[in-house]
């Protein structure tokens, strides 16, 4: 089952300082961190904070390019995970029909933020045990710090941490 989410923040995680994306269920508790690059983190806050760049961005490219060619970005999903590496799919509409297309969930997020797209997760992602950072593995209790840490945040807690 598909759980429709929202951007709740982008933050540098204070154990590995590397930044996650931190997806929310937006009538729900549910979180999702997902750790990325500095890159895709930069690409993601641009976004976000609607900076205008002088010339287009890789995720720019790819919307218009999409769009050039009579297409749609209609959802992305970030539908698996699999030894610590999430998994995303970018599901266009094309004139030719429908089209998934694998991608790196930072990647497939970037792209969702520019074309306007919903972004959801496969709940069993969202309920899954597994670790869910593609860093070194921090041990669990660093897991369930973190995690309580998340879910203490507000929303003036999430500025302090921009990219």
């Amino acid at each position: 089952m598909l759980v429709e989410m929202t951007i709740r923040g982008l933050m540098i995680d204070p154990i590995t300082s590397m930044p996650i994306v931190v997806l929310r269920e937006p009538a729900g508790p549910r979180m999702l961190p997902i750790w990325v690059g500095v890159f895709e983190a930069n690409a993601i806050a641009l976004q976000i904070e609607n900076v205008q760049t002088p010339r287009p961005m890789t995720h720019d490219l790819l919307r218009s390019v999409i769009e050039n060619l009579s297409g749609t970005v209609e959802r992305v999903v970030v539908c698996d995970l699999r030894e610590n590496t999430f998994y995303a799919a970018i599901r266009l509409v094309t004139p030719a029909g429908p089209i998934e297309v694998d991608a790196r969930p930072s990647d497939a997020i970037a792209l969702a933020l520019r074309a306007g797209a919903p972004i959801f997760v496969e709940e069993r992602v969202i309920d899954s045990p597994e670790p869910s950072e593609a860093q070194p593995v921090p041990r669990s209790a660093d897991v369930e710090r973190l995690q309580r840490w998340l879910e203490g945040l507000s929303e003036d807690d999430l500025g302090k941490y921009k990219m």
